[in-house]
């Protein structure tokens, strides 16, 4: 069996996917590592997996990068914070990151390092320390395209010949403009280090370098690409281990007392409730809906003596895999796990998120239909009460939602990424049988 070691960008939906990964392979035998910020020690003791923490990596994660990066608070449009985010919380990190993976080979000679794709070190560890590097990418495909406007932006392709003109143009403008100073920086870095240049902007770089893109999700919920990459494999939703399972809280008989359940959240990250989860509230109180609401633990308590009416339910977790069987629709702001989780249980969507890469995900939903993408980071509970009635009403959304929940379960995450690891590895597979399926 091999040494592996995984690394992530220190944000949960850049940790969270690799942990039912991570555990799939320590259970097949192979010496199973971690390097990330110490936000994840915990997380990742608790997986019974050896953990190695920043030490010249700089001290950051999705809860504290206001603070330690306070410029992105000033920033007064979405380019402008996703700029200084690549910037800062990526590119710049890269050195660091490689420094202290560096250190770690030195003691525990890795075959392999799997990380999220966002992981800036990998074009560090592959030319420099000679290893072999798989990318996991945990969101929507960002590779450059001929076919596609730039990602980044949450636009929508077009087949037009105007709208084709106009995402040469974009293209050009956010490689040239809009990315330029990440991709100098990078740039630059590869000079100094010796690293071989590759074509791209800093959204293709890191998928290039490495040996393996084991995408999750399915190409129904994917952009159409005349020109993907060749080592890009689909494999199914990477979701997080399951661990301990959780208690679905004592409903009584709501469930089945309501003419439709709602379920609402707004992740982890976010913190301020009144972004969707208030005017969702809002729009249902002492409706003939069951509305199901998850805080993440923010303001919970103030939260359920704010809405006490009878059919809202409010809670800090609940397990989302047995929840969402009795629901009819989900409102989220749309992060990739918890929107493909929903399409696994065959929910149509409202999303209302543009903020940390959820105007590219948001914008699948509404390309694909699968629901309705409100572009907006503070709907109105009048945006959400019309969007989830016209959801609810149109069966159309639910039988796109069904359709493509349906191509997610001829995916098995799992042995597709172990056969593709271990193709990599050159460890002999399983016979063809056991994933003729699934290839």
């Amino acid at each position: 069996m091999k040494r592996i070691l995984f690394a992530n960008i220190p944000f949960d939906g850049h940790f969270n996917p690799l942990t039912g990964l991570a555990m799939h392979l320590k259970s097949l035998g192979h010496d199973v590592r971690w390097y990330s910020s110490n936000f994840y020690q915990t997380k990742v003791q608790k997986l019974d997996i050896p953990f190695y923490s920043f030490k010249k990596a700089l001290e950051y994660n999705q809860h504290s990068v206001n603070e330690v990066f306070p410029e992105r608070v000033k920033a007064k449009s979405q380019i402008k914070k996703l700029q200084l985010d690549i910037k800062n919380s990526f590119v710049l990190r890269a050195p660091e990151f490689f420094e202290d993976i560096q250190e770690i080979n030195e003691t525990w000679p890795f075959d392999l390092m799997i990380s999220d794709v966002a992981f800036t070190a990998i074009p560090f560890v592959k030319d420099l320390l000679h290893k072999k590097v798989i990318a996991v990418g945990v969101f929507p495909l960002t590779e450059k395209s001929r076919d596609l406007p730039p990602a980044g932006l949450g636009m929508v392709p077009s087949d037009t010949f105007l709208g084709r003109i106009k995402q040469d143009f974009l293209r050009a403008f956010a490689d040239h403009v809009l990315f330029r100073e990440s991709a100098v920086i990078f740039k630059e870095m590869f000079k100094e280090y010796g690293i071989g240049p590759v074509k791209g902007n800093i959204f293709d770089i890191l998928g290039h370098k490495s040996d393996l893109l084991l995408q999750s999700g399915t190409p129904g919920f994917e952009y159409k690409r005349s020109d993907l990459s060749a080592h890009v494999r689909y494999v199914g939703a990477l979701l997080p281990h399951a661990g301990k399972a959780m208690q679905l809280p004592d409903l009584g008989d709501k469930l089945n007392a309501y003419e439709k359940v709602i379920l609402v959240t707004q992740g982890t990250l976010e913190k301020d409730p009144e972004k969707i989860i208030v005017p969702t509230l809002e729009a249902f109180k002492n409706s003939r809906y069951l509305v199901i609401a998850t805080t993440g633990g923010s303001q919970t308590a103030q939260l359920q003596k704010r809405f006490p009416e009878d059919n809202i339910v409010i809670r800090d977790f609940i397990p989302f895999n047995d929840i969402m069987p009795h629901c009819h629709v989900y409102v989220t702001n749309g992060g990739y796990g918890g929107v493909m989780l929903g399409i696994e249980n065959r929910l149509p969507l409202v999303v209302a998120g543009i903020h940390e890469g959820k105007n590219e995900i948001n914008a699948r939903v509404g390309y694909f239909e699968l629901g309705i993408d409100l572009k907006t980071e503070f709907p109105s509970p009048e945006q959400i009460r019309t969007s989830v009635e016209k959801v609810l009403s149109n069966g159309f959304y639910s039988n796109n939602v069904q359709k493509l929940s349906t191509e997610f379960r001829n995916y098995n995450p799992l042995l597709l990424c172990e056969h593709y690891i271990h193709e990599q590895l050159d460890i002999p597979v399983k016979g063809p049988d056991v994933y003729s399926e699934y290839l």
